[in-house]
């Protein structure tokens, strides 16, 4: 589905990553883990086109989008949730889901808001409602919710978890875990490393730019260095 091989990106002069390389199979939902400021979230960018890559190449089901816009992404299906959630405060709820379908054609808009509303039964509630009124909780599932009205092949989680209640965090990885039993290949970023290991297949420890361990999602969780450094342990 989704393979990144050698790549550099950089911001000015400043190097964010260093001969990475990523490999997300179908239906397979692979995490990264580490510090703030290891590379993370510059490399979620560089996959959906918003960061350019200095060198190295993303391809995706087949074909080298390493240089397609982010909007030709998109098409293709790969979709990011960003960090922050970033919704459209003053829109309601409905309208942030219909502009996250700005690819598919007007006759399965309402198909798709229905699957979104039977995913996350409050956001239906709340469909009339401003974004901006929602909980932190609830503005993560529209964020989510956005991204799967375009029905993406790969999905990019950008810190899901980030400023949510334990109870929450719990409630939106449930919906994580779903997804990838959908078959939807995702790419996890959080910060949270125990909870992104306990339901990765795969992943990867980002430091400094560069892939520093890559394993199971529980060879991982018992990794002494991984355990020290990241779970507290």
């Amino acid at each position: 589905m989704l393979d990144v091989v050698a790549l550099c990106s950089r911001y000015g002069r400043i190097p964010a990553l260093s001969r990475v390389d990523v490999r997300v199979k179908q239906g397979e939902l692979v995490a990264l883990v580490g510090a703030n400021g290891a590379g993370k979230t510059t490399l979620l960018r560089v996959i959906s086109g918003v960061q350019p890559a200095s060198s190295g190449h993303v391809r995706f089901d087949g074909s080298d989008v390493t240089r397609a816009s982010p909007r030709e992404r998109v098409t293709r299906g790969i979709v990011q949730v960003p960090e922050g959630r970033q919704v459209f405060g003053p829109l309601c709820v409905e309208d942030n889901l219909r502009l996250g379908a700005f690819v598919r054609p007007a006759r399965e808009i309402a198909a798709a808001l229905e699957r979104v509303f039977a995913l996350f039964p409050v956001l239906a509630t709340k469909r009339r409602e401003t974004a901006g009124t929602l909980s932190g909780g609830q503005q993560q599932m529209l964020a989510i919710g956005r991204a799967l009205m375009t029905r993406p092949k790969l999905l990019l989680l950008d810190e899901p978890s980030m400023g949510l209640a334990p109870r929450i965090v719990t409630e939106i990885y449930a919906i994580v875990r779903s997804l990838k039993n959908a078959a939807t290949a995702i790419l996890l970023v959080d910060q949270n490393a125990r909870a992104a290991l306990s339901i990765a297949d795969r992943a990867y420890v980002l430091e400094l730019g560069r892939v520093a361990l890559s394993g199971s999602g529980g060879e991982l969780l018992g990794n002494p260095n991984v355990q020290q450094a990241y779970l507290g342990l």
